[in-house]
């Protein structure tokens, strides 16, 4: 019998260069800090902002308007595509904190524990399968992944179904040495899974309990299958809640919610999907999950030939299975969103992390020199054009590059953030000076890097992002022109664009086209770019836009003779 290979560099002791080496509190200390920076970051400080944002918002504050967080309203109809838990969570948030912060500041701090919970559970999934050496990997490529950048930090019902991923990789790892309780912890990712978004997790962790006994014989014994049948009761139990919940409710509630999970939904191909696109996830997971994904394609590369172990060892076996079945459910959902690919960089970051210590010096030199370059480019460019707005206002051409169709902005001069951002700069400055070169160290710079930009972002720049995406100047343009009683109609409003002008005026709109709408004056209608300059019928009342935003032009009318 040939002897096991040894690891492509035996020189390299794990270790030695994890947190649990020498100075183990100054270095977990300061991983902790970043960590929480990158989380804290961007949570308060800005409106809510269209899209996913906007409406798990939009329930969130209905939910505590009613006192009730069974049915989730959106705009007055109920919307089950959103799921039930992350809008409780952040309606829990504005009833304990709104006052002092405002209603939208208060419900993304939910987003903020989603965060840490995630962060925790993809560590505990690390150190089960690969020692305590690698668990804080896991955690610096998760917070360094370009996908995670902006959109992990928006309130959606994705987070929680990342969140219940993570907890069912590690109720996976930690079944071959504890069944029972891994089966507890499957079960409750399951329920979280469903209660945020449906059954997409459900069906992807089932389809994982399925294949993993196929790909390995660790997982075909009688204690996984006794791991399964503690897990399915489990989920059951604390998924069937909210459902139960709404029987008991009202059952014409439930029965809507019951139409709206039609397997449609999961598999595009069950139903009618003409603009479906199988290939969308595909396409963007290159970048979406950098640097998790080189990352991977080493692992294979090194474990495919034999060395450390080869292929067959669990810490490889199901990252890498539960990171294909997620993918394979994200190419036959019907409508697939990059902030529902979120899930799948919770396995690919712990199966990145396996062979991070035998990259090749050449490789690991290249991403630290390339974060290096990239981060400090940026930095310094986010700085200049900062300092030139504060100064002169913002230049017709730096206007142009962002396309920002209006110039001459100017950001408040904000001390806090400012001294933010320069101590994120000094900090990055600091942990990327000439040291003790290492893999681990590459790929911390590299995230340290991310939270610098996100930094940045989130301090000096927030003012004009939030000029940029919030509808609150609209808001207030269209307000004095709504009327104090009767009825509006909407036309091509999205639901983020009817949650918002809902939040910052009171507007309930109505569907255009329903029995109701044929009751309603008032017509508001949002365009693209061309519009006519009117509606037959009708006549204009006011028009307007977001701030330097001319992909959306919105119109309030009346019909003729009122």
């Amino acid at each position: 019998m040939l002897a096991p290979r040894p690891r492509i560099d035996e020189s390299i002791d794990p270790a030695s260069v994890s947190p649990s080496g020498p100075q183990r509190a100054w270095k977990q200390l300061g991983l902790v800090l970043l960590c929480g920076a990158w989380i804290a970051l961007g949570l308060i400080g800005h409106d809510p902002w269209k899209t996913e944002d906007a409406t798990t918002f939009s329930i969130a504050t209905d939910m505590v308007q009613r006192h009730d967080i069974v049915a989730p309203i959106l705009v007055g109809e109920p919307r089950f595509d959103h799921g039930v838990l992350v809008p409780a969570i952040a309606a829990g948030f504005e009833r304990l904190l709104a006052p002092p912060l405002e209603l939208h500041n208060a419900a993304r701090l939910a987003v903020g524990v989603l965060l840490v919970l995630i962060l925790v559970f993809a560590s505990l999934a690390a150190r089960e399968l690969d020692g305590r050496a690698f668990r804080w990997l896991p955690v610096l490529i998760l917070v360094g992944s370009v996908g995670f950048f902006d959109r992990a930090h928006a309130l959606s019902g994705d987070l929680g179904v990342t969140l219940g991923a993570a907890l069912a990789l590690y109720g996976f790892a930690l079944a071959l040495r504890v069944p029972i309780a891994g089966g507890i912890v499957i079960g409750l990712g399951a329920a979280v899974g469903f209660l945020a978004r449906g059954y997409a997790l459900p069906m992807w962790v089932a389809v994982t309990s399925i294949a993993l006994p196929i790909a390995s014989r660790r997982w075909r014994t009688r204690a996984f299958a006794a791991t399964m049948g503690i897990a399915l009761p489990v989920a059951l139990v604390l998924g069937a809640t909210w459902p139960f919940a709404m029987y008991m409710r009202d059952a014409n509630l439930f029965a809507h919610w019951r139409d709206a999970e039609s397997a449609a939904r999961y598999i595009a191909w069950l139903g009618p999907r003409a603009d479906f696109d199988p290939t969308y996830a595909i396409k963007n997971l290159p970048w979406f999950a950098w640097p998790a994904l080189p990352l991977v394609i080493w692992v294979f590369w090194i474990r495919g030939r034999g060395f450390n172990g080869g292929l067959a060892s669990p810490g490889i076996v199901l990252p890498a299975v539960f990171s294909l079945v997620i993918l394979a459910g994200l190419v036959s959902i019907a409508n697939p969103t990059l902030t529902s690919m979120l899930p799948i960089l919770v396995p690919l970051a712990v199966l990145a992390a396996v062979e991070v210590d035998t990259l090749s010096r050449s490789i690991s030199g290249a991403l630290d020199w390339f974060g290096m370059l990239t981060f400090g480019l940026l930095a310094t460019v986010l700085w200049f054009l900062w300092a030139d707005s504060l100064i002169n206002s913002m230049s017709p051409a730096v206007a142009r590059f962002f396309r920002d169709t209006e110039f001459g902005y100017r950001p408040p001069f904000q001390p806090w953030a400012v001294l933010v951002a320069v101590f994120l700069t000094l900090l990055w400055i600091a942990l990327v000076r000439p040291a003790r070169k290492s893999n681990r160290r590459a790929l911390l710079n590299w995230t340290a890097g991310i939270v610098l930009v996100w930094g940045l972002f989130s301090t000096i720049w927030m003012p004009y992002l939030d000029s940029r995406r919030s509808y609150r100047s609209m808001a207030v343009a269209l307000a004095p022109h709504l009327p104090a009683h009767g009825c509006v109609a909407a036309r091509n409003l999205g639901d983020a664009q009817r949650a918002l002008l809902n939040y910052f005026t009171g507007l309930v709109t109505v569907p255009d086209g329903s029995a109701a709408a044929a009751k309603c004056n008032l017509l508001i209608v949002q365009y693209g770019r061309q519009y006519p300059d009117r509606l037959r019928d009708y006549r204009t009342l006011w028009e307007g836009q977001r701030r330097g935003d001319d992909t959306e032009h919105f119109a309030l009318y009346a019909k003729d003779g009122t």
